[in-house]
Parts: C-alpha cells; structure tokens; sequence
C-alpha cells in the first residue's frame, strides 16, 4: 500500500449568485488539481453559490441552483477520480445549513454542515442558518431527484462524519470551528483523522495572516497531521475583502503557501506529503497517544479509493518552507487595491472619482488606486487574461493593452481639487503634484459659487447673514458655513463622477471615492454628508497611524516625491478663513475645540 498523498486546495474568487461563473472556476480549480496528481481538491466556504448572498440565502431558489451546479460537477468528466470537497447552503428537514459537499465519481459520499457560525463583526450567519449541535452524529438526508439520478442514491450521510479511504482517513472543519476553543480538528485528529481540511470565506484584516498561520501550525504542532486551508478571494458582493492565503500544513511546518493578494480567480495549491511522517510524529508524543486512547469514536464513511498510489516509493515529496509575510503597508498596498479593482470591474463603471484634498487621507486613498493600476499592468504582463478582457471593457477599448500604471490611472481616475476662498496655494498644489505623478485626470474648482448661493438662500428667508468668528460671528456660525463647503463638495463630487466623462465624450460613470480613515468615524471627526458619504471608502477600516506608514511606503516603493510635503503638512480641513494667506487652524485644534463633534473635515 502506497503511503504518499497528494492534495490540492484552493482560493477562488466566486460571485454572489453567479452560479454559472461559480461553476466554471470550481471546475478549472479541480482540472488543475488533477493535473498535479492530486486525489483530493479542497474549496472555499459556500464556493457554489458565492459566501455574500445575504437574505438570498432565504430563497428557495438560491439552493435549487446550488443543487443544479452541484449536478453540473457530478456529470463533469473532470470531477471523476478525484474526492471533490465543495460548499453550499443545504436544507435538512426545513432547517437550513452550511455545508460541504463530498462526492467522488458521481457519488456523493457526506455532507456536513457547519458547526460553529461566525456571527460578529462582518459576519451574521445565524440569520441564515443554524449549527449543526449533534457531534458524531449522522443522520439520512434525502436526495432531491434530480441530483438522485444521477448518483443512483436515495440518501446520503448527513451529519458530523469522517471519511475512511483505503489508506488515510480525512476529516472536515468549515472557517469559524477553526477559530473556537475546542476544534473539531483536536478531537478528529485524537481519533486517528490524518487529513484535516478547512474551507473559510476569511476577510481581510491588517495582520491577521499571522493568526491564520498560528491557528494551522499550533493544530498540526500539538496533534500532528496534514491541514488543508482553502479561502475566498475578492469582494464577492460584499464591502469586505477576502484575502486567499490558502496553505497546506504538515506537523507544524508550512508545505504550500497561496498568495494572499492576487487578481487570479483561481489558485490551486498542491502538496505531496508522506502520511508515515504523521503516524510517526503522532507515535513520539506519548501524552497525544494517552488522549487518544480515551476519544469517543467519529462515524466512518469508508470510501473504496485511495489518496496515494501502489508505486510511490521513489515519489518526490513536498519541502517545508518558511511563510513569507507582508508587512502592514505592504498589506495596504495590496489589499484595498485587489478589492478597488473586484469592485470596479463588477460595477460595470469606468473609473474612480477621487476629492483629492492635498491631505494624507485622500493622498493615501489615490495611492490604493495608482497600485491598483500597478497590480493590474502586472497581471496583464504574466499573461491574465481575464484582466486584460476586464481592462479593455471598463475603458470601452477592444484593442487596449495597459502597460503603463500612469497611463492606465489616466484612464480610471479622475481626481477633483475642490477649492474655496478658504484654501490655501500650498494644499492646490500638493494635490496637483501627486495627481501628475500618478497619471490621474485632474480637475481643479471653486466651490464658492455654489456656498455662496446655499447661503443666500438662507439669508434671503431669515434676512440673517451668517459669520465665521473670525469675522464676528458665533461658534455656531461657524459651524454651519464649514458644513455647507464640506456637503457642497459631495454633491459636486457626485455631479462630475456621473458627467465629467460624458463632457469628455467617453462612454460611462465613475464611483466616488471617500477618504474616511477609521479614526474620524470612532471620534466622530467628520461632517455627516461630506466627502465621507461616497460609493465607496477604501481606507475606511484603516488607522491615521497606519495611513500614515503606508504613504511613506508609497513615497519609496512608487517613486512618488509629492507624498513628502503632504506628509510633512500640518492636517486641517480648511474650512475657516486664510490669516494673510495661511491656513489659521489645524484639524488637531479643531478636534478638542469643536462644540459638535459631527462637524469637520471637508475631504481629509
């Protein structure tokens, strides 16, 4: 008997009810597994039917196409010897749950659901479906009959079960029951499961690859065992960014690493490891062995096949190798940029429209952009062509080939400077010099008209004219006409994304883009309705401190000077009158002076 495994898992970037596009990726990740020798081809969470489909999960029909995708890869030549592991929503006597589906040659041979939902912060699973609670209990679910003749089955295993092939003995964990106290995988891994794999829909966070990697390796450390973790990549219909950094693990060691920001819609990873090394490493630690002997049993789905081949003795197995990690500015770069640009092309839009300030904070957010373009002419160098297809329909130019990153911002960005007799030359041309190094199309007004006319109207109803204090008005004076610049910019900024290109005749609109870092919306520091109210704001979850870091990384790794003399400016919103032509109050003054903590930063 054959004694080494190869297993593949894998990163997609599925849609939200694109159940044929789901389709076609699921089966080019499993043509690509074979190809590498694999047995077993691992998924991403709920990869049928995409993880973002929010109350679509109530719908009937949103399961009657995920079983008619899952007929689809049933029928497939290509699923045929390999163990298949997908995800979708399944509905056992009239309770909905979070599944995976396991099949092999046109048999389907468990579905498990999901026991532990994630149901903070971005997550609400519990609104959709419920926890599988019956530990090492299976139950029959009754096949739907189109699925039914094709498999020649009429009930399948349905429950919490391990699957028993020839030569190993596999197990499953779904995202969140990684990150519980008591994992599944301690206890599969007690009763013999030499195989755990994971399918996650895990967002991006700064840092958190670190926590993934830990979770992994102190899994196999403490238990040995192979783990297998597949993710979600893109924005799949949600305001959130899932990062790939799909990984094979072994006894505590990484054995493949997927890349953690792509605009590949299929990754595949592949390792060949040698199962004698976990039963070996699993027979050293005799506390382990002392457990074990006292698990409760997990049902078996044996399985007639085999992960490993009969003549593998002279197979080359896979190396350990070291995780390679971004740094946080690196992870900014890269990050915000992939989801600006799964954003962008499933918008249907051409470009951007950026209020660029002169400030850090929309300075950082034109940078997310410009590397956007860089990672983007990188794609299209290696030879992606979805991206290129994807390029050449938002700039409506069939023959396009991008190649510059400058060029390709000229396209896709527009960058609008918003002035009023309150701002100052300095912020006018720090926000021009970043726009020419970037590439952006750039635009510079005056607003003053259009407060002008606001204002009048006030006074032409009250026959008050107000003040700023400095010209003796009241705090509240003040306060509104900085709030009248600040909404004025947005109502400005969302008439020229929807018309600037169309007074250039090109063809299309443009998403507005805000520049909110997470700090302003925590202290309140902002004015409800401003440049903060866009289509979307990529530094949205970002700190000013690591804003900050991440345009000094930007001045070095894009080569971009103008980013110093924004870093080095003092930050204000310039919303109160020049003194002599400079700026008179800076945001920090303004942050501890302000009566209404809603009122301030008209861009930045």
């Amino acid at each position: 008997m054959g004694r080494k495994v190869t297993v593949a898992t894998c990163a997609l970037n599925q849609w939200a009810l694109d159940f044929e596009g789901n389709l076609q990726r699921i089966l080019k990740s499993i043509e690509i597994a074979k190809n590498r020798g694999a047995r077993y081809r691992l998924g991403p969470e709920l990869e049928i039917c995409g993880y973002g489909c929010w109350d679509h999960y109530y719908e009937s029909d949103t399961i009657l196409h995920s079983f008619q995708v899952l007929a689809a890869l049933l029928e497939s030549p290509v699923t045929q010897d390999i163990i298949c592991d997908v995800g979708m929503p399944v509905m056992h006597r009239n309770v909905r749950y979070n599944c995976r589906v396991i099949f092999l040659n046109r048999k389907i041979l468990l579905i498990r659901p999901k026991m532990a939902l994630a149901n903070e912060a971005n997550y609400h699973e519990l609104r959709w479906f419920t926890p599988w609670s019956r530990s090492r209990h299976t139950e029959e679910y009754f096949l739907p009959r189109m699925i039914r003749d094709l498999t020649e089955q009429e009930t399948v295993p349905f429950g919490d079960a391990v699957l028993a092939t020839w030569d190993t003995c596999i197990g499953s964990e779904i995202c969140e029951e990684l990150w519980t106290p008591h994992s599944p995988h301690i206890d599969m891994g007690l009763d013999g499961v030499e195989i755990v794999t994971n399918a996650s829909s895990s967002h991006h966070v700064l840092r958190k690859a670190d926590t993934r990697v830990d979770l992994v390796t102190v899994a196999t450390t403490k238990n040995g065992g192979i783990y297998l973790l597949a993710n979600q990549r893109g924005c799949d219909g949600d305001r959130v960014y899932y990062d790939g950094c799909a990984m094979i693990a072994m006894n505590g060691s990484i054995f493949a690493q997927g890349s953690q920001f792509s605009l590949d819609d299929v990754e595949v990873l592949t390792a060949t490891l040698d199962l004698e090394d976990v039963r070996s490493y699993r027979a050293e630690i005799s506390s382990r062995n002392l457990a074990a002997s006292r698990v409760s049993p997990y049902p078996r789905v044996k399985v007639d096949f085999t992960l490993s081949c009969h003549e593998d003795l002279l197979a080359p197995v896979s190396e350990p190798i070291e995780w390679k990690y971004h740094s946080p500015e690196e992870e900014i770069s890269l990050g915000p940029a992939c989801w600006l640009w799964d954003f962008l092309r499933r918008s249907q839009q051409a470009g951007f429209l950026l209020p660029l300030s002169g400030g850090v904070d929309s300075a950082a957010t034109a940078c997310l952009v410009y590397s956007m373009c860089c990672q983007v002419c990188e794609a299209v160098r290696s030879g992606n062509q979805e991206v290129l297809a994807d390029v050449r329909t938002i700039v409506n130019q069939s023959s396009y080939t991008p190649q510059d990153p400058r060029d390709l911002c000229g396209r896709l960005l527009t960058t609008c400077y918003m002035a009023s007799e309150n701002s100052s030359q300095e912020t006018c041309s720090r926000a021009r010099e970043l726009a020419q190094q970037i590439g952006s199309h750039h635009i510079s007004l005056s607003i003053d008209p259009a407060v002008k006319a606001v204002v009048g109207i006030f006074s032409l109803m009250t026959g008050k004219s107000p003040l700023f204090a400095a010209h003796g008005g009241s705090s509240r004076e003040t306060l509104a006409l900085q709030n009248v610049q600040a909404r004025i910019r947005m109502v400005l900024a969302y008439l020229f994304a929807q018309l600037s290109l169309w007074s250039r005749g090109i063809r299309g609109g443009l998403l507005v883009l805000g520049s909110a870092n997470v700090d302003e919306s925590l202290l309140g520091y902002l004015t409800k309705y401003d440049c903060s109210s866009a289509d979307i704001n990529p530094i949205g979850g970002i700190s000013k401190t690591d804003l900050r870091a991440f345009v000094h990384f930007c001045t070095e790794r894009f080569q971009l000077p103008a980013l110093q003399s924004i870093l080095s400016a003092p930050p204000t919103a310039e919303l109160e009158p020049l003194a002599d032509g400079q700026v008179s109050q800076t945001d920090e003054v303004l942050q501890f002076e302000r009566a209404e903590p809603q009122s301030l930063d008209g861009v930045d």
